[in-house]
């Protein structure tokens, strides 16, 4: 199956100031394009592998056959990456935190201001290019983790609710060298109704949401 760059849930100038329409449209024009044209191009080899979307191809990337294994990695990864993380993202200071979120928030992680230290410190830390995520383990309770590159979480068996992409691309022409700053401004444009939804939905989030 040919897999396909979605459309955005909003315009590239949506995020502004915190993500700058230049950088976005960059990032998904030129970036997540990209990942979409190699994943398939990857896939042309076997045509019999067949899944319904990307984020299968992930959870089961071990029965992907080792000549296109890592290449399924970084470009399918990337793509399913780059969905989440497209539909995590609202106009700055819009979202509330509230819901089923805040609660498991506040049993699982210690409440927000703790869940803010550890998803900084994740996205902070990760050398290089990665991810830092918000994801439910394989015990359903949350957990903050990061991924190298394009690595996603459900290789891990777990389920991601939200990611903030660390690689340069997604920040550079407004931030250059200050990751710490974007980070910091990324909690302004969560979208926790989104975030509350792939909670409820975890069972099959990796495909619909």
């Amino acid at each position: 199956m040919k897999f396909e760059l979605p459309e955005l849930p909003y315009a590239y100038d949506f995020l502004e100031p915190v993500i700058d329409e230049k950088t976005m449209e960059i990032h998904h024009s030129k970036h997540h394009a990209t990942y979409v044209n190699n994943l398939n191009a990857a896939l042309e080899k076997y045509p019999e592998i067949d899944f319904k979307c990307p984020g299968q191809l992930m959870r089961n990337i071990n029965d992907i056959p080792a000549d296109i294994k890592q290449a399924v990695i970084n470009n399918g990864g990337g793509h399913v990456n780059h969905s989440l993380f497209w539909k995590s993202l609202t106009s700055p200071d819009t979202s509330k935190f509230e819901g089923d979120i805040k609660e498991k928030i506040d049993s699982d992680l210690g409440g927000y201001d703790k869940f803010v230290e550890l998803f900084t410190a994740a996205a902070t830390t990760r050398f290089g290019s990665g991810w830092a995520w918000l994801v439910i383990n394989k015990d359903g309770k949350l957990e903050v983790v990061s991924t190298l590159n394009q690595d996603s979480p459900l290789m891990e068996n777990k389920r991601p609710l939200l990611g903030l992409d660390v690689w340069e691309h997604a920040y550079y022409l407004n931030y250059q060298n200050r990751r710490p700053d974007y980070i910091k401004e990324f909690f302004r444009i969560i979208n926790w109704d989104v975030v509350n939804d792939r909670l409820e939905h975890a069972k099959n989030c990796e495909c619909s949401r």
